[in-house]
């Protein structure tokens, strides 16, 4: 195999190299980085938030006469989120356990609300996926003090976002739901901001508060048991702690709540990296005069699970970019490199076949890299000359000089004549 046809080899490998690169440039733009803008299958993370509530309930207070509301509490919120089945391609299952604690009590003292709430996602839109057929999720049912049977859950329907945003946010308002509200309430986009380093998107969402925190539409807590114990509550005056009456009268009162939430988001990945909470639930008869605080409090994401937030969202950007940005651009520079080589290779190889197929031109290299098969020989110059013996001038008799340089030579009389033809006789 000669030269010419392994570079002709050469050049179409190359080519072939550049034009695979560029097509791979091509799908992991517009394929490949859509299918893997998806919220991972593997969540496994423990949110807390510390804080302070205004009022919460003594518990133990609740086997008295009458009930103890304590200002000025320490509280903790905890969310421990998971996957469950079903998660797959195009869904993921979250089951989110969260609770609120007073952390100057201990054990069941100092629980103040727990709830499960489970909710099947959209892993693109971060949406829940649910219809007529299906609750897209469910709430398990509170148990009692000392209840041992296995904890049951009520299906319920979810729409909206549910602990997480969709993957590139956007500035505008995003329907979310509120486990405890039992429906999805406006998320609105108020600023942009950095947290930790992470620029991020801030919303706000007001449940039974305006926009200014004043109580305007609480909600009337649903409850999952089938007699609404948890709602709605009777019970005496003096258990109530209501004045200037029988203290004995049975009054009747149902149970409110109201919210409001911050959100910074990551707007590339949808992950929530920071959360404020406040939220009241009490009891009254009339839902705007609240009578008895179960607790108000006002809690934030505290520094580590900001921290594990952000560093999450950033390792979903690092994906995202080497996936939608480093790789197809990595594959454009080096495919074009690749068919400009390519091309050079092919042109370099049909000149060297040329070279070789001239039959004048048996000295491929030089004429290729000297002539480069242009120019036309001169014939004289490429002649092969024979090399002639020098003469030495004749001495001369002995006495006499040697010629100098120039002069030339004269016969003498010594000189013998030259032979002349010979006589006839």
């Amino acid at each position: 195999m000669n030269r010419a046809v392994m570079l002709r080899f050469a050049a179409c490998g190359i080519i072939g190299l550049g034009a695979a690169l560029l097509i791979a440039a091509l799908l992991l733009t517009t394929y490949t980085s859509s299918r893997i803008a998806k919220i991972p299958l593997d969540v496994d993370a423990t949110l807390v938030s510390d804080g302070t509530a205004s009022q919460a309930l003594d518990s133990a207070s609740l086997s008295g006469d009458h009930v103890v509301v304590n200002q000025n509490v320490p509280v903790v919120s905890q969310q421990q989120v998971s996957v469950e089945s079903p998660a797959n391609a195009d869904v993921v299952t979250l089951q989110v356990g969260s609770s609120l604690r007073r952390t100057d009590k201990q054990k069941d003292n100092g629980l103040l609300l727990a709830i499960v709430d489970t909710v099947t996602l959209n892993r693109k839109t971060a949406t829940a996926v649910s219809d007529d057929t299906h609750a897209g999720g469910s709430l398990q049912k509170p148990r009692a003090y000392g209840d041992e049977n296995p904890p049951t859950a009520s299906p319920l329907r979810h729409d909206g976002l549910s602990y997480r945003f969709p993957f590139h946010t956007e500035k505008k308002t995003y329907p979310y739901f509120d486990p405890i509200a039992q429906k999805a309430y406006d998320v609105n986009y108020d600023s942009q901001e950095d947290v930790n380093g992470l620029s991020t998107y801030k919303f706000t969402q007001n449940v039974g508060y305006n926009g200014d925190g004043k109580l305007v539409a609480p909600v009337k807590y649903p409850s999952l048991l089938a007699g609404d114990e948890d709602a709605k509550v009777t019970t005496s005056a003096a258990m109530w702690g209501v004045q200037g009456g029988d203290p004995a009268e049975q009054i009747t009162m149902t149970r409110y709540y109201a919210a409001q939430r911050t959100f910074w988001v990551d707007p590339t990945s949808g992950t929530i990296v920071k959360e404020t909470e406040h939220a009241d639930h009490y009891f009254a008869r009339d839902p705007l005069k609240p009578e008895l605080t179960l607790v108000d409090y006002k809690v934030s994401s505290n520094e580590d699970t900001v921290e594990s937030q952000v560093n999450a969202a950033r390792d979903e950007r690092d994906r995202l970019a080497l996936w939608s940005r480093v790789l197809p651009i990595t594959f454009t520079a080096v495919g074009l490199i690749a068919l400009v080589g390519g091309g050079l290779f092919a042109s370099f190889s049909l000149r060297t076949e040329s070279a070789l197929t001239d039959p004048g031109l048996d000295r491929g290299d030089e004429e290729f890299f000297g002539r480069s098969g242009l120019e036309e020989r001169v014939p004289g110059a490429e002649a092969e000359t024979e090399k002639l013996p020098t003469q030495r001038p004749d001495p001369g008799p002995p006495g006499s000089e040697p010629p100098t340089a120039g002069e030339p030579h004269e016969p003498g009389p010594s000189d013998p004549s030259p032979p002349g033809p010979p006589e006839r006789g």
